[in-house]
């Protein structure tokens, strides 16, 4: 569910690229920075059965944000 899941590659290209792809690298950043504090906010709200998969999509984005520095 949370690294390259399908509906989010249906075109043949991720759409994490696309969006990458759209922006500086600035901007790119800035997304996947705004992504961590998002999932790391709502991770007791959203699913609170499951509060480990917004935690597991905000490391996802904290990784990313990592490799992308």
């Amino acid at each position: 569910d949370v690294n390259s899941p399908k509906h989010y590659n249906s075109s043949g290209i991720e759409t994490i690229d696309l969006i990458k792809n759209s922006m500086t690298k600035d901007e790119f950043i800035g997304y996947l920075k705004g992504n961590v504090y998002k999932y790391v906010g709502r991770y007791k709200h959203k699913h609170p059965a499951e509060p480990k998969k917004d935690l597991l999509k905000a490391q996802w984005y904290l990784n990313k944000l990592i490799s992308e520095l």
